[in-house]
């Protein structure tokens, strides 16, 4: 048996830390055992991690997850061995990791995108791959999966299912964000709102998954597209990025303006009752954003009958990766889907602490982790 490989990684050791994160450091860079990968499994040289508010969302303890856990779920990296009955992928290939597996034989899997894995969603709030075991260990102690992948480390194990084929000409960069923030931002666009070039699609919440709706709107030839959010700087980025008009939540609900589709990505239940009110009779409102628990949403509800308004939820862009992240590349091939905006800075492992700051305070879109 071969024996476990010591690798460095981003470990979150206590939740629900006080900001700022640079202080009160919840996560430290660790030595960790990572044990060969298993039947179904592939071990990734990672190459670069995106810090999305998914990553954030357990360090402030909106989404509680076991501890300790090494943290990071959009990577890219290449294969450096492949476990027993790996038949599809093979040593040397480049692959995006995506953060829900999908078992391909439960009910969820059986509708194309549109439900969770019942089965990736169970061993993600575990802490576990998909096969239900666990590769990552510190001083003999458990140490739990992110979301199934764990990309905030130089390498990973990771289920088959968990992997999608990139070209070996995709910067890594590109190749981490088609794994999360293009797939659920975009996915609400390419798969929930199918737009035609003449709807009008407003999006509330400006961060990378939002501009990531942005910029698949764009690519999909929609030139009515509007950008929402607090931030003026944010709102400029959004500009550049595709939009052809942009406005705080209360300018827009002032001035009436109505939309046939709203993306809300911000995580806020009064960002989605703002996307609800701007959504015209007929639209569509699809939310991606992820609340904290305890959240309450007041909307109209005769609305949604009289005015035969859809409402509807959207984990992941409601995307099959296997499917949607080759659509993606080859748009972005084609020039048309500008990835490349949604790259705020390039950072070391060791300054993800502070990332997270810039993160939870709205001062970046994807701040990009380089191992190479």
């Amino acid at each position: 048996m071969q024996p476990p490989r010591v690798i460095r990684g981003a470990v979150l050791e206590h939740s629900g830390l006080a900001q700022p994160y640079a202080e009160s450091r919840p996560i430290s860079i660790s030595e960790v055992e990572l044990a060969p990968p298993g039947p179904g499994e592939v071990l990734v040289k990672i190459s670069a991690a995106g810090l999305c508010h998914s990553d954030l969302s357990v360090v402030n303890n909106n989404r509680p997850r076991p501890l300790p856990m090494l943290l990071g779920h959009e990577s890219a990296g290449t294969i450096v061995e492949c476990g027993p009955g790996v038949e599809d992928f093979q040593v040397d290939q480049h692959v995006v990791m995506t953060f829900l597996p999908r078992c391909g034989n439960c009910a969820g899997c059986d509708t194309n995108g549109i439900i969770p894995c019942e089965v990736g969603s169970a061993t993600n709030n575990e802490g576990t791959l998909l096969g239900g075991g666990r590769r990552l260990s510190r001083h003999g102690e458990i140490v739990h999966h992110h979301l199934g992948v764990s990309g905030f480390a130089d390498h990973a194990v990771v289920s088959t299912r968990s992997i999608v084929p990139i070209g070996d000409d995709v910067p890594w960069d590109i190749a981490a964000i088609f794994g999360c923030a293009i797939l659920t931002g975009g996915g609400a666009v390419l798969n929930e709102i199918k737009p035609k070039p003449t709807d009008s699609i407003a999006v509330v919440g400006l961060g990378g998954v939002g501009m990531a709706a942005v910029i698949t709107a764009a690519a999909l030839g929609v030139k009515n597209i509007v950008g929402i959010d607090m931030q003026e700087s944010k709102c400029q980025k959004a500009l550049e990025l595709g939009c052809s008009d942009v406005a705080t939540p209360m300018e827009i609900e002032k001035n009436g303006q109505r939309f046939s589709a709203v993306v809300e990505a911000a995580g806020h239940p009064k960002a989605l009752e703002t996307a609800f009110k701007i959504t015209k009779p007929g639209g569509m409102t699809v939310t991606v954003g992820l609340p904290a628990p305890n959240s309450i949403l007041q909307i109209d509800p005769l609305a949604i009958t009289a005015e035969a308004r859809r409402l509807h939820g959207s984990y992941l862009g409601s995307a099959v990766p296997a499917v949607d992240i080759p659509k993606y590349e080859k748009l972005w091939r084609a020039g048309r889907l500008n990835a490349e905006g949604l790259v705020s800075s390039h950072i070391r492992l060791e300054d993800i602490n502070q990332a997270m700051d810039n993160l939870a305070n709205g001062l970046a879109l994807r701040q990009i982790i380089d191992f190479d």
